[in-house]
């Protein structure tokens, strides 16, 4: 037991002079971080962003005053009073030094089933984030199940190419592809597939980028899934710069200030050197940083070429402005200067997934979650031209299904991004942008009429008077703008209402994902087609899975299964 105390003493005498005792771990990084440094545009002042190492993973509770050992009493044995007094002991010391997660997630309720009878139109903006699928990624290489709010089907089945045919020509920024054929866990059931494709423009052809990366270089940024993933993965975008683009660095921690004024693409050494010298400590002041974005990103501005901020950080603002709408607000002000604005999440313990993935919405960007070096150069120099250059914006898409043809349908996804039906003709409504070779996938789960998948019960005072069916599912359209803005424009075809007898390897696979999602979302929707029938599936639909991301996604949902301790749901007799 003596050698419990002297190892219980040091621990805590360790941790007491490692913390400084702080009120927490951005407060002691804030007391213990360089000088202010100056919020202007002449750069940063010497030893800014110094790292400041912390003892822990994540943020700690303040410590309070350690308490006494209790009291040795004689009506036990002495040697287990004494262990369990001496563990209590131990227990109330580490206790305050114990991770504090505070990550955040939005909450939206699943889509629910509309009767086409009585709601025939489904109307919704289109989103080709991907940062819930790789942070989830994430949670389950580690070991845990996400939480519920983490997980957002459409960017699961975002995600992936399904091998859509590209346009040809510019005129029409992005093709329409559709596919029927019945739903894997119920054969009852139908999936409407609806495939978007962007015009696709070589890296060579991409107009001259001015491009302001806003580097969250605050004491929570301290680890190693935080800055130095981050500037390992901007680094893989260096090479690629040329002499016509401009990239600047603004950082920020408890004030901001340009690590790297706009310099031309082609000075590589110069800017990896500013990259190398970023370094954490201080709290959290984005919104400072956010203006001075902005301003250098104006400074720099490129009439015709591709002009954004790309905010990088885990999202812990914890000084100025920190409320999302005030942020949002800010942010939609200033996207109409022409300058977009893309969030790449980073870390876990106080990641703050809903105010990345609602900024980028804001500021007509996407969102994306960078968990390995792979998935940074995977955004940042595999798909540049999907995440940098717009091709056509407030991108909504609109489906009227036939009641004399469909019973119900069920939106899979897109909660964060359901529009009011008079919303699609308004151009006024913001919605969402598709970046050159992006690629957005819908599904709908149907019920055609006289099926026994019907999950809701018919009217007995329904109308008499039933829209004749033919053979037509349904009736798709499309709007969007040019990336310069100007009236919306339409694209308008029918769906064959005629079911394929086997779904294709891409519908096989987007079906996979979807229900992957589901089922970490709770599997409400998927008839109890589990995580194994889940790997299965994903398994036989791999395709040629060009970089492996198919066979891993099918390894992750074999591992959520592990995991899981739910029950399987038996599927419904048929």
């Amino acid at each position: 037991m003596n050698t419990l105390r002297v190892t219980l003493s040091l621990l805590f005498a360790g941790a007491v002079a490692a913390t400084g005792v702080a009120a927490s771990g951005d407060a002691f990084a804030a007391r213990h971080d360089t000088p202010p440094p100056s919020t202007d545009d002449t750069g940063c002042q010497p030893g800014q962003g110094m790292p400041v190492r912390r003892m822990f993973s994540r943020p700690m509770v303040a410590p309070a005053a350690a308490p006494a050992p209790p009291a040795m009493t004689k009506a036990a044995p002495q040697g287990l009073v004494e262990s369990v007094a001496q563990a209590n002991y131990a227990t109330a010391i580490a206790a305050p030094y114990l991770p504090v997660d505070r990550e955040n997630y939005a909450h939206r309720a699943p889509n629910p089933v509309h009767l086409a009878a009585s709601d025939p139109v489904s109307t919704f903006s289109v989103d080709v984030d991907t940062g819930s699928y790789t942070n989830v990624r994430h949670m389950l290489n580690e070991g845990r199940l996400p939480p519920v709010d983490a997980v957002r089907t459409e960017e699961f089945i975002n995600y992936f190419d399904y091998g859509y045919t590209v346009p040809e020509s510019r005129a029409k920024p992005f093709g329409v592809t559709t596919e029927f054929a019945p739903a894997p866990w119920n054969p009852e059931r139908q999936l409407l597939l609806i495939g978007i494709q962007g015009y696709s423009v070589p890296a060579s052809e991409i107009p001259p980028a001015n491009l302001v990366f806003l580097v969250d270089v605050s004491g929570s940024m301290d680890e190693p899934d935080k800055l130095p993933l981050l500037k390992a993965s901007l680094k893989q975008i260096v090479p690629k710069l040329r002499a016509a683009d401009r990239i600047s660095l603004v950082t920020y921690a408890g004030a901001t200030c340009v690590a790297l004024p706009s310099t031309p693409g082609n000075e590589h050494a110069k800017i990896a050197a500013a990259i190398d010298a970023l370094g954490a400590g201080g709290s959290t002041n984005g919104a400072a940083g956010i203006d001075l974005a902005y301003a250098q990103a104006a400074k720099g501005f490129i009439k015709g070429g591709v002009n954004r901020v790309i905010l990088a950080t885990d999202g812990d603002f914890n000084v100025g402005t920190v409320g999302v709408q005030a942020l949002k607000d800010r942010i939609a002000e200033k996207r109409k200067s022409g300058v977009a604005l893309t969030t790449l999440g980073f870390g876990e313990g106080n990641y703050n997934d809903e105010m990345a993935v609602e900024l980028a919405d804001a500021g007509n960007g996407s969102h994306h979650y960078i968990d390995s070096l792979g998935e940074g150069r995977r955004v940042l120099v595999d798909e540049m031209s999907a995440t940098l250059m717009t091709i056509a914006k407030d991108v909504k898409i609109q489906v009227e299904f036939n009641p004399g043809v469909v019973a119900e349908y069920r939106l899979i996804g897109y909660e964060k991004r359901v529009l009011a039906r008079e919303d699609f003709n308004n151009d006024a409504v913001d919605a969402g942008e598709i970046g050159a070779g992006a690629r957005v996938t819908a599904l709908y789960e149907i019920t055609l009429k006289g099926s026994k998948g019907a999950r809701v019960d018919p009217l007995r005072y329904a109308s008499a008077k039933d829209t004749p069916a033919s053979g037509e599912l349904g009736f798709l359209r499309l709007r969007y703008k040019a990336p310069d803005g100007g009236a919306g424009q339409l694209i308008e075809q029918p769906l064959s209402a005629d079911v394929a007898g086997q779904a294709s390897e891409r519908l096989r696979f987007a079906s996979a994902v979807a229900a992957f999602a589901e089922n970490l979302r709770g599997g409400k929707y998927v008839d109890g087609f589990g995580y194994d029938k889940v790997a299965e599936l994903a398994r036989g639909a791999q395709g040629k899975d060009e970089g492996g991301y198919r066979a891993e996604m099918s390894r992750l949902a074999s591992m959520a299964g592990g995991m899981s301790t739910e029950p399987v749901a038996e599927s419904p007799r048929r």
